[in-house]
C-alpha cells in the first residue's frame, strides 16, 4: 500500500526498515514522551515485523505505513490507523517522527493524509488519537487535523521515574465534511 502526498510517500514496511526505525528510535530526543529508555536491535525488528505482519489481515485493519521522502527515500517515521477490534466504524490513528524532521509539518501532512485515507477508503465514522499532555507539538498537529479534545486523563502512565497526563482527541467525519466546507467559502 502507498499513500503520495505533495512532500512524502507512506509506504507499507519492509524487513530491512528496522535499521532506519533504530537510527530515530535511539535518538535522544525521541526518549522524551515514550517510556523507552533504549531501543535494542531485537525490539526494533519485532517492532517493525508486526507492521509487516498486519499487511497479511484479511481484510485488513491495519495500517501503520513508513513515512518516507521521495527525492532520496529516507524512512523519517511512520503513521497508522488501526480499526477498533469491536466495530468497522471506529479507528484510532498515531504517528512518531525522526526528532531530526520535527517542526518541519511532515508528521500533520503524513497524519492528515492517513485521517483522509481512514474516512475516504475505510468508510469510518470516528478516528481517535492519544498523546502526552506535555507534548505540545504533537497537541498542535491532531488540533490542525481539525480533532477535538475530548479528555485529560491525570496521571494515567507512569514511566521515566514520573506519572504523565495523557490526552485523548477525536474527530467525526461529519466534523471533517463540516470543516471542508466552512474553508471553501468566500
Amino acid at each position: 500500500m502507498q499513500i503520495i502526498t505533495a512532500r512524502l510517500i507512506l509506504r507499507d514496511f519492509v524487513a530491512d526498515d528496522w535499521r532506519a526505525v533504530q537510527a530515530y528510535q535511539s535518538d535522544a530526543r525521541y526518549f522524551r514522551y515514550n517510556p523507552w529508555t533504549e531501543r535494542p536491535e531485537a525490539e526494533v525488528r519485532e517492532f517493525v515485523q508486526k507492521f509487516i505482519n498486519h499487511q497479511t489481515q484479511d481484510p485488513r485493519r491495519k495500517f501503520q505505513l513508513a513515512i518516507t521522502l521521495p527525492e532520496s527515500g529516507p524512512l523519517i517515521g511512520n503513521v497508522g490507523i488501526r480499526r477498533k477490534a469491536e466495530n468497522e466504524w471506529e479507528a484510532d490513528m498515531g504517528y512518531e517522527l525522526d526528532p531530526n524532521y520535527w517542526g518541519l509539518g511532515y508528521a500533520t501532512e503524513a497524519a492528515r493524509a492517513i485521517v483522509t485515507f481512514g474516512f475516504h477508503e475505510l468508510n469510518l465514522h470516528r478516528i481517535s488519537a492519544e498523546c502526552r499532555a506535555e507534548n505540545t507539538a504533537s497537541v498542535h498537529v491532531l488540533e490542525k487535523l481539525g480533532m477535538r479534545r475530548e479528555g485529560h486523563l491525570r496521571e494515567n502512565e507512569y514511566f521515566q521515574e514520573r506519572w504523565w497526563d495523557t490526552l485523548v482527541y477525536g474527530l467525526l467525519e461529519q466534523d471533517r465534511h463540516n470543516d471542508e466546507h466552512t474553508h471553501a467559502l468566500p
